[in-house]
């Protein structure tokens, strides 16, 4: 692939009205958060009637204008190289799945927005081969973790187990445990949260709860009170992007250490947190190639272990 991208795109009549990015990422064939990267770096213009119109990533394109792109190519994320992270376990594995115990710091699988490592990658690094229907840059990938959350996740390693997943996720069977530490204590200690969630209307990177967002049910139970926050177990009735995180924010009790979405710093600073403290505590499936149910536990991290203990403790 060429280092650059170099284009001239006239917009036809059935494009006009069309934002910036959604148009560049159309034409070309390239995810629409490179577009918008490209239009904020000014590497996008649009030129009306021969001069050059305001080129933000939203602005609209009409009929007739020529969209100049010189920008650098996108990188090749189906090119997976072999990764080793410390903390990264394997916690089981056969011939038809492999279940990880996931640092914080880690993403599921390579996306052109993120530059670190990843599942895909530590898996090929570690000698484990999957080969799926997947996309090629996330081959086995059947459901994912935020990059600040850790815990289990379970990789299919062939394509009947992958469709099996599919299957199991879609239809809500599998069992997904999350322990969260979240501010204040929750009223109810016992509750559901039913509130849709969307992408945040100011932030394309957030999430929010918002009318008319896809279905998203949340139920929790605290299971400790500290007073200044309280650690809950959560179970997912549905799996949005940021859904613990988001329902949690906008219950007016964000995770702890997630500044994202609202948390207090100094909290975070005096509990020693870098991230929200979330963690993927238990995972149950039926095994795709026994058809036996399983179930895994994952301990805390240290990082999480400390700030629970600060507030055991008294020492907040």
């Amino acid at each position: 692939m060429s280092n650059r991208i170099t284009q001239r795109l006239t917009v036809e009549s059935d494009n006009a009205g069309t934002r910036l990015d959604a148009f560049v990422a159309s034409s070309l064939d390239v995810p629409r958060g490179v577009a918008a990267d490209w239009a904020k770096d000014s590497q996008i213009k649009i030129e009306r009637a021969g001069k050059p119109v305001k080129s933000t990533k939203s602005a609209k394109v009409a009929e007739g204008d020529t969209v100049v792109v010189d920008a650098p190519a996108p990188r090749d994320i189906t090119d997976v190289q072999p990764e080793y992270v410390d903390g990264f376990s394997i916690v089981y594995q056969d011939d038809d799945i492999v279940v990880v115990d996931k640092p914080a710091g880690v993403a599921a699988h390579p996306s052109q927005g993120w530059h670190g490592p990843t599942v895909v990658g530590v898996l090929l690094g570690a000698g484990i081969t999957v080969s799926t229907s997947g996309a090629a840059e996330r081959q086995g990938i059947v459901h994912r973790l935020d990059v600040g959350t850790s815990g289990l996740m379970v990789v299919a390693k062939n394509e009947n187990s992958y469709s099996e997943f599919k299957r199991a996720f879609k239809e809500r069977t599998v069992e997904k445990v999350y322990h969260a530490l979240v501010q204040g204590i929750p009223d109810p200690l016992k509750g559901t949260i039913d509130a849709p969630i969307g992408r945040h209307p100011g932030y394309e990177w957030k999430f929010a709860v918002i009318e008319g967002g896809r279905d998203s049910v949340t139920h929790y139970e605290v299971i400790e009170a500290f007073g200044p926050a309280s650690l809950v177990e959560v179970h997912l009735e549905t799996g949005r992007t940021h859904q613990i995180r988001v329902h949690f924010s906008a219950l007016k009790h964000p995770c702890a250490g997630d500044l994202t979405y609202g948390s207090d710093p100094s909290m975070s600073a005096n509990l020693g947190l870098t991230r929200q403290w979330l963690h993927a505590h238990k995972l149950g499936f039926t095994h795709p190639g026994t058809g036996e149910y399983v179930e895994f536990e994952s301990p805390y991290p240290q990082d999480l272990e400390y700030a629970v203990e600060t507030l055991r403790n008294g020492d907040f």
